[in-house]
């Protein structure tokens, strides 16, 4: 059993930063893989970006690459989103998730994210 809670999120004018992070606890969560993913008013819940269970491999959706950037601290059981040049349509709840690359088991609660001006 993995719980996830996801902390970091807030206003924000567009353009600006965020750092989202995802604290992580139960025995093997560092050997899963993590991700982000988010969803706006109204929308289904979109992949953000995920990163191996050591970090060596991340995937991005396109809509954030260059953007954005996924990283871990193991020794901290943590989960990191860097978030720049933030767009209104990043707006959403901001999920944390662990599992494997084509399966998440276990989501945190979200943490709401609101670009506008």
């Amino acid at each position: 059993q993995v719980q996830l809670v996801e902390s970091g999120g807030g206003p924000v004018q567009p353009g600006g930063s965020l750092r989202l992070s995802c604290a992580a606890s139960g025995r093997t969560a560092n050997r899963y893989a993590m991700a982000w993913f988010r969803q706006a008013p109204g929308k289904e819940r979109d992949f953000v970006a995920a990163t191996s269970w050591n970090g060596g491999t991340t995937n991005y959706a396109d809509s954030v690459r260059g953007r954005f950037t996924i990283s871990r601290d193991n020794a901290k059981n943590t989960m990191y989103l860097q978030m720049n040049s933030l767009k209104p349509e990043d707006t959403g709840v901001y999920y944390c998730a662990s599992g494997s690359f084509t399966r998440y088991d276990y989501w945190g609660q979200g943490t709401q994210v609101t670009v506008s001006s």
